[in-house]
């Protein structure tokens, strides 16, 4: 066999080589995680719920979340509750980082850590000028507005094109659709920014508010 046919028999294996996939850099599974978020040092710092961790909060992903903790903060300079998910990382003095990769809610009111029934919850939403608040969990649904009782129902979950979710039902005589799309959405009474935003109709009215996903969801 001469040195030519070598070659072109050995061309082809050397090339294959090199698409194979060895050289690629690791990539870093996400992870859903809450706590309070302080400001020190020009860094924002997470520190989770159980207060095991403190991480430094990296924004590669251009979720916003800087300036919204910046502008809340400025307002009362107390801890902000985010719920986030990110890739864990750690530099080289073992300081533990979070790349993050989605902003679920970013609050300086309300229940935070210490919320009762995260686990179980699905989605939560509502907004103002009337006020209203809607929770969904493998349950069922319950709706909530000052003056009226309570309105615990089953629903219907669809998708729909453009990542948005329709939740419905159609009982006690009454018809209620939940539509929450994947936009950023600030609450006009409180400043909390969450990655949902939310229309409910119920009748003949519409109402629009803010919306995220619980930890029975897992997206």
């Amino acid at each position: 066999m001469n040195l030519a046919r070598v070659l072109l028999l050995t061309l082809p294996l050397f090339a294959g080589c090199q698409a194979l996939p060895w050289g690629d850099e690791p990539t870093y599974p996400t992870e859903r995680l809450q706590g309070d978020i302080t400001h020190s040092e020009g860094m924002l710092l997470l520190r989770t719920c159980q207060g095991t961790r403190q991480l430094e909060l990296l924004d590669s992903a251009a979720t916003g979340l800087p300036d919204d903790a910046q502008a809340l903060l400025a307002d009362g300079g107390q801890p902000l509750f985010a719920d986030v998910r990110g890739r864990l990382l750690s530099r080289a003095n073992g300081t533990g980082q979070l790349q993050l990769t989605q902003v679920y809610r970013l609050q300086a009111e309300g229940p935070g850590c210490g919320a009762k029934g995260f686990d179980r919850l699905a989605l939560r939403a509502g907004g103002h000028e009337p006020g209203w608040s809607l929770t969904i969990t493998t349950q069922g649904m319950l709706l909530e507005r000052p003056d009226h009782a309570p309105l615990a129902v089953p629903f219907l979950e669809e998708q729909l094109p453009g990542g948005q979710t329709s939740f419905s039902s159609e009982a006690n005589n009454q018809r209620l659709d939940l539509w929450v799309a994947p936009l950023r959405c600030v609450d006009s009474a409180t400043g909390a920014v969450t990655h949902l935003t939310a229309e409910l109709r119920l009748d003949d009215q519409t109402l629009r508010g803010c919306a995220y996903y619980g930890g029975a969801r897992n997206e």
